[in-house]
């Protein structure tokens, strides 16, 4: 997934003390640009009955400007938007703080493998919307002693059960401290939380073509950056590399 004035005593000038003298003031030179009209010089004819009229015809024309119901996009009209039922074969828990359900990536091939979100039945493209996380194995020792920090990125694919691929996400984060956590995960040992939580936050949009019924999405690889400048590479088949949540679908229903 600061702001300061910027007022100072320098900046705000103090009003200039009235002279008894007001024919010896200078003009301003914004009310220069309009005349001025001598004192007792004759005023301009108003047409009463037209100003009379006109102000009920604004007011009616105001008001069906407020009442008019807000112009719907074309590409929005009739769109459902709602959550994706996921079949998540690799579960890590619900978020403590956020109640998201978070749903580990894991790598491989085999789009029945991965995490599935059948569509309804739909006309047209689905637009497909999610967040992905890394993961971390979260330890207070290392923190403690300074060796907790990691830089992850990992890149997941998004796929038709046919193994055709859809498109690629990649999310990339760092983990210093607990308060880079995004969320903890309920389930852990005694009743706490887990020692693995999501880290980093990427919102993702994807189109889905009109003829898929589902999708999958699958881990490619993911790089770890340790404190000690170590990089590490996982590509092994089965690993969870990623994490996803809050996913949505947006689609007009056939």
């Amino acid at each position: 997934m600061r702001m300061t004035s910027g007022l100072s005593a320098r900046n705000v000038q103090r009003a200039a003390p009235l002279s008894r003298d007001n024919s010896r003031r200078p003009i301003s030179p914004v009310l220069s640009k309009w005349p001025i009209q001598a004192t007792g010089g004759p005023t301009p004819r108003t047409n009463t009955r037209a100003a009379l009229w006109s102000w009920p015809v604004a007011a009616l024309a105001c008001g069906l400007w407020l009442l008019a119901p807000p112009a719907l996009d074309g590409q929005t009209r009739g769109r459902v938007t709602e959550p994706a039922n996921v079949n998540c074969l690799a579960t890590l828990g619900v978020g403590v703080t956020t109640d998201r359900r978070f749903c580990d990536v894991l790598i491989g091939t085999d789009p029945a493998a991965g995490a599935i979100v059948t569509l309804p039945p739909h006309r047209g493209p689905v637009t497909l919307r999610f967040d992905l996380h890394n993961r971390h194995t979260f330890s207070e020792e290392e923190v403690k002693a300074n060796r907790g920090y990691a830089r992850y990125t990992a890149t997941i694919g998004v796929l038709t059960l046919d193994d055709g691929l859809i498109a690629r996400a990649v999310v990339q984060s760092e983990f210093r401290t607990a308060a880079d956590l995004l969320d903890r995960v309920g389930g852990g040992a005694g009743g706490g939380v887990k020692a693995v939580a999501p880290v980093g936050l990427e919102p993702v949009v994807m189109t889905i073509p009109a003829e898929a019924e589902a999708v999958s999405f699958l881990g490619e690889n993911l790089e770890q950056l340790r404190g000690d400048g170590g990089l590490v590479a996982y590509t092994a088949p089965g690993r969870p590399i990623a994490i996803i949540s809050n996913v949505m679908l947006q689609y007009r229903p056939r």
